[in-house]
């Protein structure tokens, strides 16, 4: 069974960068798209970036397109989520995830493997 497991995290100022790292405990090249969720408290999960299986295929929230990036490096098994110009409505645990799709991804799933989550704090 496939497993994810996240680094990175943080507190960091408004206007600042972070990156989300996502180890997987296998090659998911080809096979499964790559999702990135986060949690703000209170509000319901929503997903912020994918990649798709063959990684020709990536999207965006509005809320974060121009601001994260998401990429992949097949030869590490790592996913990555870049994060700059963050703001304070940023703040929430973000999930890495994986699901079986090839061609496309879609934001909000389905996605049938999570990483344990990472905090990310926005605040001055």
């Amino acid at each position: 069974q496939l497993q994810l497991v996240q680094s990175g995290g943080g507190l960091v100022q408004p206007g600042g960068s972070l990156r989300l790292s996502c180890a997987t405990s296998e090659s998911t090249k080809d096979i499964y798209a790559i999702g990135w969720f986060r949690q703000a408290p209170g509000k319901e999960r929503e997903g912020v970036s994918c990649v798709s299986g063959d990684d020709r295929y990536t999207n965006y929230s509005a809320s974060v397109k121009g601001r994260f990036t998401i990429s992949r490096d097949n030869a590490k098994n790592m996913v990555y989520l870049q994060m700059s110009s963050l703001k304070p409505e940023d703040t929430g645990v973000y999930y890495c995830t994986a699901g079986a799709m090839f061609r496309l991804c879609i934001l909000g799933g389905p996605y049938d493997y999570w990483g344990q989550g990472a905090q990310v704090t926005v605040s001055s």
